[in-house]
């Protein structure tokens, strides 16, 4: 009998080395995919807001020809205003008055452009800006 024969088979498998190679690619690629899956959550939530922002309008609309006027505030669509005997809300959910960016919608009563501006600031939830975070108003 040879000496080969009675040693213990060797075992092959992944160095430390080749282990850590492999994570660190898979964290660079994991930063990639999460940046590009980033900038299409915001682009998603921008026209999921313009979105929301006709449909909200449509509701302070619906509310003006039942009562006759707009809202003094937004929360009049949701919960009856005293002293309305023509209200007949709700027109609109809690959920419904906040855009996908978790911010208020801006209202003005009377309106610079109508009866009412109803605005979304975008996703910094505030005036100006460019790109996501540019207003958008009723009126455009």
């Amino acid at each position: 009998m040879s000496l080969s024969k009675n040693a213990p088979p060797r075992q092959t498998g992944f160095t430390l080395l080749e282990m850590l190679a492999v994570i660190v690619l898979l964290g660079v690629i994991a930063t990639i995919v999460v940046s590009q899956v980033g900038g299409n959550v915001d682009k998603g939530k921008y026209g999921a807001g313009k979105a929301q922002l006709a449909s909200l309008s449509m509701k302070v609309e619906s509310y003006a020809l039942d009562v006759g006027a707009p809202p003094r505030s937004l929360d009049a669509l949701v919960t009856q205003p005293e002293g309305l005997s023509q209200w007949f809300g709700p027109y609109a959910k809690a959920s419904d008055l906040r855009d996908p960016f978790g911010h208020e919608f801006g209202y003005r009563v009377p309106g610079e452009h109508g009866a009412f501006d109803l605005i979304f600031y975008g996703r910094d939830g505030a005036a100006g800006g460019e790109g996501f975070d540019a207003d958008v108003g009723n009126w455009e």
